[in-house]
């Protein structure tokens, strides 16, 4: 399960430290693709294959399951961390989430997602605000 912050820098050449305490759950792989909301989705491979499964079992005929499964899928990169817990975002997910130099990489329970840290803390924004508006607490049954 991932949670927690971390604030990194991209590196010039698209590489970005993933967080220590996120890397023993990736040790078997992971895959980096599009997000929603604007910031990229990390998955552990054993997630990914589930969610894959998922994906493929949706029906051909509906066009909001194609959208989302050329979405996520053919934009997929298999995570490649290097000897320092590094790996390279290639240029169209960083252009697609709009990564500049200071980045927040946050856990999301079964996923990791990376974001611009200015489009990040916007977005936390918004959220902070429809909560306080008590529009989408009160549709969740937890």
């Amino acid at each position: 399960m991932f949670t927690g912050l971390y604030y990194h820098r991209l590196e010039a050449k698209g590489r970005l430290a993933i967080p220590n305490s996120f890397r023993e759950e990736l040790a078997s792989g992971g895959v980096i693709t599009w997000g929603l909301d604007g910031c990229l989705f990390l998955f552990p491979n054993s997630y990914w294959q589930k969610f894959s499964e998922k994906l493929a079992s949706l029906p051909l005929t509906n066009q909001a399951a194609r959208n989302l499964t050329r979405l996520l899928v053919q934009s997929a990169v298999d995570l490649n961390l290097d000897s320092q817990g590094r790996t390279l975002i290639p240029e169209y997910l960083r252009n697609q989430a709009k990564l500049k130099k200071q980045v927040v990489v946050a856990g999301s329970l079964t996923r990791i997602e990376i974001w611009d840290q200015e489009a990040y803390h916007q977005h936390l924004d918004l959220i902070a605000q429809t909560i306080n508006e008590g529009d989408t607490l009160s549709s969740l049954d937890i």
